[in-house]
């Protein structure tokens, strides 16, 4: 039976006025005079939770990225599985942010492992409508709800196609293989029922090899 896996956020901060060569730098907004940077022990969940806050408060996102081999690979205890970067016009923007960000994280991380004693994880969840940043990231309409799939490169390869074929949805991204942190996935947009079609199609592919890793019936 497959275990939902916590996430947590590892460390918020907020620079109140960025400086002048900063903001050229990252090409923040010239109206924005403040930025929040966080992370997280589970890059994926980040990105959702950045594209939550983007409709809940007056920011954006203006990096975030994947760290190279995940969070256990960090150098420090607060430097996760990614870094995440959010600017606004004011402080209070960037602070309501933040929360937002890592009240998603807190209750809404769609991580599971296959089964209790299973080292086979995934992240598939769906949104009911995407926010500011998958809209301009990745061209997500708004109001329109998306499938966030990913697992491992052999996993996720296999279970991408069952996804794909379980409702009618569209591929709107999918990622290199495999990303910096040994993973590989796709954002599927389509209705919400489509979406979640997708999510327990992608789920069930990957518990089905996971128990039979080298079954070659069809």
């Amino acid at each position: 039976m497959r275990v939902k896996v916590e996430a947590k956020v590892l460390m918020t901060q907020i620079i109140p006025n960025v400086q002048k060569e900063y903001r050229e730098e990252w090409k923040i907004p010239e109206d924005h005079q403040s930025v929040g940077i966080i992370s997280c022990d589970n890059e994926e969940v980040m990105f959702l939770a950045l594209d939550d806050a983007t409709k809940k408060a007056n920011v954006e996102v203006f990096h975030a990225s994947r760290t190279y081999a995940g969070a256990t690979a960090s150098w420090s205890k607060y430097g996760g599985g990614n870094i995440a970067m959010i600017s606004g016009p004011k402080v209070q923007d960037v602070k309501s942010g933040l929360s937002y960000a890592a009240e998603y994280i807190k209750r809404k991380c769609g991580c599971y492992k296959v089964s209790e004693d299973s080292d086979v994880f995934y992240y598939a969840d769906w949104v009911s409508r995407a926010g500011k940043y998958f809209q301009e990231k990745y061209g997500i309409p708004a109001d329109t709800a998306y499938a966030y799939l990913y697992s491992t490169p052999v996993e996720s390869t296999y279970a991408l196609d069952f996804a794909m074929k379980a409702g009618d949805t569209q591929l709107v991204a999918m990622s290199e293989i495999p990303t910096r942190s040994n993973t590989v996935g796709a954002i599927l947009c389509g209705t919400e029922a489509a979406c979640r079609s997708a999510v327990e199609a992608y789920a069930n592919a990957i518990e089905r090899m996971a128990a039979r890793p080298l079954e070659l019936e069809v």
